[in-house]
């Protein structure tokens, strides 16, 4: 049963006049990214195009580092702030439809297919992800029993890792087309 590594990415310099895809690590972020661990061996990496995902990763390795925008977050319209954002985020993975929003089952469907094109790429190396909260924790829900999608999504931290075994019957679903 194939093992994927998933790191999500440490906490960038919020600048609410920047696309927060831009936002870049501080220097204590770098540092925390630094001191993760990961599986030893060979690994392909694979970061979402998201700059706070890239540099997170970069900091734990010298090697080459695929960017995917389909590990990238939820699309979303921008929050007014940090606690409006959390509000909102917590209610999507509860289950609820937010208008602009991207459904739940598309970014299952793209992160799912992500998975698969980089396991068959990474062969016998361990598969790293650097990528992103929710998105990470819609996936997961999608391949394990999580009770409490929001209580996981909430216990994260900025940055963390988690190691997911694939379900030997788990199988990428084409994207959605809607």
């Amino acid at each position: 049963m194939p093992t994927v590594t998933l790191i999500r990415h440490a906490m960038p310099h919020v600048d609410p006049t920047t696309d927060p895809a831009q936002w870049h690590l501080t220097d204590h972020a770098r540092t925390q990214a630094a001191a993760l661990a990961l599986p030893s061996g060979p690994r392909h990496h694979v970061a979402s195009d998201e700059a706070k995902a890239i540099e997170t990763l970069r900091e734990l390795t010298t090697g080459p580092i695929t960017a995917d925008a389909r590990f990238g977050e939820v699309h979303r319209p921008r929050a007014r702030d940090g606690h409006t954002h959390r509000t909102l985020a917590a209610a999507y993975l509860a289950g609820t439809t937010h208008p602009g929003w991207e459904p739940r089952d598309h970014v299952a469907a793209r992160f799912a297919a992500a998975i698969a094109d980089h396991l068959a790429t990474a062969g016998t190396a361990h598969l790293i992800v650097a990528t992103h909260g929710m998105a990470m924790t819609i996936w997961l829900a999608t391949i394990t029993d999580m009770p409490d999608p929001v209580a996981y999504w909430r216990a994260l931290a900025f940055p963390d890792v988690i190691t997911a075994a694939l379900p030997a019957h788990w199988h990428p679903r084409p994207p959605a087309t809607t």
